[in-house]
């Protein structure tokens, strides 16, 4: 017996998130900017270790501008995933 084919209704999606990775990775990485900038600012700049360079204040602020143009990234082209998971992504037989 032929069985009926029922069309698929149409799959919902929706946005990954902040468990998009490039969200917990520009998060982090500006989180540490901010510190090493502060750091950099207020801490002891120690110039004499890196040929006259403040090195926390420079890479805190590279980290932070890096941090944010990963979440700008996210916010600019979204993953969506399909609701239900692997489940329904899945092959069936």
């Amino acid at each position: 017996m032929p069985s009926a084919t029922v069309p698929d209704a149409p799959r919902r999606r929706h946005r990954a998130g902040a468990l998009d990775i490039r969200n917990i990775i520009g998060g982090l990485l500006a989180v540490y900017g901010v510190i090493l900038t502060l750091v950099g600012l207020f801490g002891d700049a120690e110039t004499e270790k890196t040929g006259g360079t403040n090195a926390n204040l420079w890479s805190g602020l590279v980290m932070l501008v890096v941090g944010l143009a990963f979440i700008a990234w996210a916010a600019a082209r979204p993953t969506y995933v399909p609701d239900g998971g692997a489940e329904e992504s899945a092959p069936t037989e």
